[in-house]
């Protein structure tokens, strides 16, 4: 059975997409259980596992307690711990983390995922806004790289709180860090610092949806 820890992290995991990429604290999966900080930290130093309030949780996510807790899927669970979705997949489309790329075709294909990926993605609600593309390009090393698949939500195109974005300006379809500033403007910025920072008029760009998460392999 997995220790108190590696339960801890298991919900961080669940519940980082609420989070909208913020740090997710101790005190903040304690409020999320139900559980005062004080006992929270006494399970912890004990590793005593809040066996109700996860039971809880699991029935709120529709996660399998046995898959929390062991990594397993038994076969009375089966429906609720291994179900698939299906996300579209425009394989013909390549957003550039680098010098320019565009859709050469938008033939749809549909990408498996599994239920816990789901709720990584924002759970079943948030699926019909999610679409994945692939990258090309260096500009967002080491945070996207050649290959990656990416997945974004179309429904997120708020740029106040900034984030990573795929938008499309007249030299093509990008995925960028944006950042909104003070002046109204809008910076386009790379994680490769080999590249610089953009500067564009909201007017200039079309923001297809927020990057919520990727697919890809390891060097």
């Amino acid at each position: 059975m997995k220790n108190f820890l590696e339960i801890i992290e298991e919900i961080k995991n669940i519940v980082s997409t609420e989070f909208k990429n913020k740090k997710i604290y101790d005190k903040d999966v304690a409020d999320i259980l139900g559980v005062s900080q004080m006992n929270f930290a006494t399970m912890k130093k004990r590793n005593k596992i809040p066996f109700d309030e996860l039971l809880d949780f699991c029935a709120t996510k529709s996660i399998s307690i046995n898959w929390m807790l062991y990594g397993q899927s038994p076969e009375s669970l089966v429906e609720a711990t291994n179900r698939f979705f299906m996300i579209k997949y425009f394989g013909g489309v390549n957003a550039s983390a680098g010098g320019g790329a565009d859709a050469e075709e938008e033939e749809m294909q549909g990408i498996e995922i599994p239920h816990e990926f789901a709720l990584m993605l924002g759970g079943e609600r948030e699926l019909k806004y999610i679409e994945a593309i692939n990258v090309s390009g260096d500009s967002m090393e080491p945070t996207f790289s050649y290959n990656d698949i990416v997945f974004i939500n179309r429904s997120k195109t708020d740029l106040q709180r900034g984030g990573i974005f795929t938008i499309r300006t007249e030299a093509g379809l990008f995925i960028k860090r944006v950042q909104k500033r003070i002046d109204g403007k809008i910076d386009i910025i790379s994680d490769n610092q080999v590249y610089s920072t953009q500067t564009l008029d909201p007017s200039e760009i079309e923001v297809i949806g927020r990057v919520v998460s990727r697919f890809g392999s390891v060097d």
